[in-house]
């Protein structure tokens, strides 16, 4: 049997996450954004409750948010430590 799909109700752009907005859009949704250190601390607060509820805090789950975020912290830790590390390789050991 075939389903038919309804397409949702339009929201206001200002309520739309990234990944909905239309490229012809982007300049419009990024005015209705709020640019302020508390609205970038609520952005921030809020992308990490979305994080820990999907990878972290399921019924059923896996290593795999755990392990991203250890990935996360090796990249990052390597990019901090990137010039050092450079320097040690072309030292050489007698």
């Amino acid at each position: 049997h075939s389903q038919i799909h309804k397409l949702p109700a339009p929201c206001p752009l200002s309520e739309r996450h990234l990944m909905d907005v239309r490229l012809g859009e982007l300049p419009m949704w990024l005015t209705t954004c709020d640019f302020s250190p508390r609205g970038l601390l609520e952005g921030v607060q809020k992308g990490e409750a979305n994080y820990y509820n999907k990878y972290i805090n399921v019924k059923r789950g896996g290593a795999a948010g755990i392990s991203m975020l250890l990935a996360g912290y090796c990249v990052l830790s390597y990019s901090w430590n990137y010039q050092h590390i450079k320097c040690n390789r072309w030292r050489k050991y007698h």
